[in-house]
């Protein structure tokens, strides 16, 4: 058998990406007797014109809530948005039988946002530029 041909890419078509997410699936789905991902969305609308203009991304897979990706313009910053934006998450992954959470965040981002609300450091990591680092953050739901 020819071995197989690595591509390096930065544009992953959409079948590339189911198949790597099915196959992970049917991995943990054989190891844990069943896989239960599924993704989390808060989405901020505009009222005006209904675009949206921040919102978090996440998923629930495994009793995990997985927070990838915050962001709220700065306008909108100071008015609870960010903290009903992560309490609905939160409650969501708890509907879903999730007993904990993880994200990581960078140090000028929002450590102390996450930590005011429960979320907790259990590691970082050092990036670039020099002085900076990813904060790795977890949080009892339960």
């Amino acid at each position: 058998m020819k071995e197989p041909e690595l591509v390096l890419t930065d544009a992953p078509n959409s079948e590339a990406c189911r198949l790597i997410d099915d196959g992970l699936g049917q991995y943990n789905a054989k190891h844990a007797g069943y896989w239960d991902s599924r993704p989390l969305a808060v989405l901020v609308r505009d009222p005006a014109s209904h675009d949206v203009v921040g919102g978090i991304l996440a998923r629930t897979s495994l009793g995990l809530l997985f927070v990838d990706l915050v962001f709220l313009p700065e306008s909108l910053r100071g008015q609870q948005i960010g903290t009903r934006m992560l309490r609905l998450v939160e409650e969501e992954a708890v509907r879903r039988g999730c007993c904990g959470a993880v994200l990581y965040t960078i140090n000028f981002q929002a450590p102390e946002f996450y930590e005011r609300h429960g979320w907790r450091e259990f590691g970082r990591i050092p990036c670039d530029p020099p002085g900076t680092s990813r904060v790795f953050m977890t949080k009892d739901l339960d």
